[in-house]
């Protein structure tokens, strides 16, 4: 017997799977270190200007936000670097997202998709997921490209034709669902972190105050009310910064829900369609 030589297609594939990822992962890191070293520019020589501060270079007494800002202390440019971070990939993911809805919307979509296969119009079907041009007609134009070869087939039952469109449909599935969810994870991080690092900078903030009072030998309200304000800008920033990633989030995951629902009623609406014309 001669011997049968295994296919090996699927390594290039793991191995351009295992690139791309690489080169995502460095681009994320870029993106974070591009993040950091603005919010610290930002704040050690726009927020540090002596025309921010009514006394000049001594930087006691802020004549307007950035001044006061600057006061905040060492945490606020770890804010602002996250800040920066958080609408990075806000802006990133919306690009993504968006365009993975596609050009018409899912119920639309499928209709057309259902009644070219009601005339057994297969070409014109997959000319409407190019129309659509997301994720739910990427899916739809790989089964329908499953179930067009199926639709000439001789060596499956109706039952298992329709298997092997249903696991082209769950593979294809597999590809397209990790695109949309990369990267939130950053968005559902800082969500919870930055909201921490703003107490964490209050706090610091107030402790700074209080031993400057204990030091000063006499209570000074002034004194304290200025330490206090410098104090809240950490919570105000981490909180900022929180609210709006949270929102960013469960914004992009409704989306990603829908584009979810568009897909599993594309799979089913294949199958029951073969089922149906060519039981």
């Amino acid at each position: 017997m001669s011997d049968v030589k295994p296919k090996t297609n699927a390594v290039p594939n793991t191995a351009n799977s295992g690139k791309k990822e690489s080169n995502s992962m460095l681009l994320n890191f870029m993106i974070v270190l591009v993040c950091i070293a603005v919010g610290h520019a930002i704040f050690h020589f726009i927020f540090s200007s002596v025309n921010n501060f009514n006394d000049g270079a001594a930087r006691h007494q802020p004549k307007n936000l950035m001044g006061t800002m600057y006061l905040g202390g060492w945490v606020v440019p770890i804010l602002m670097s996250t800040f920066l971070v958080m609408l990075s990939f806000v802006v990133e993911r919306a690009l993504t997202i968006f365009k993975s809805r596609g050009k018409l919307s899912n119920a639309e979509f499928i209709k057309k998709v259902q009644f070219n296969l009601s005339n057994k119009n297969v070409d014109a079907a997959i000319s409407e997921c190019d129309k659509q041009a997301g994720s739910v007609g990427n899916v739809m134009k790989a089964g329908l490209k499953k179930y067009k070869e199926m639709m000439t087939s001789t060596g499956f039952d109706t039952d298992q034709k329709v298997e092997q469109i249903k696991k082209e449909v769950e593979e294809t599935t597999s590809l397209e669902l990790p695109m949309l969810e990369k990267n939130l994870v950053f968005l559902s991080t800082i969500t919870s972190a930055a909201t921490l690092l703003g107490l964490f900078g209050t706090v610091m903030g107030m402790i700074r105050a209080f031993a400057a009072m204990a030091n000063a030998g006499a209570p000074d309200a002034n004194a304290l009310a200025a330490g206090i304000s410098e104090a809240l800008v950490n919570t105000a920033l981490g909180i900022g910064t929180s609210f709006i990633a949270m929102l960013a989030y469960n914004f992009f995951t409704t989306i990603i829900d829908n584009i979810t629902f568009g897909i599993d009623e594309s799979g089913f609406t294949l199958e029951q369609s073969f089922k149906a014309i060519y039981k």
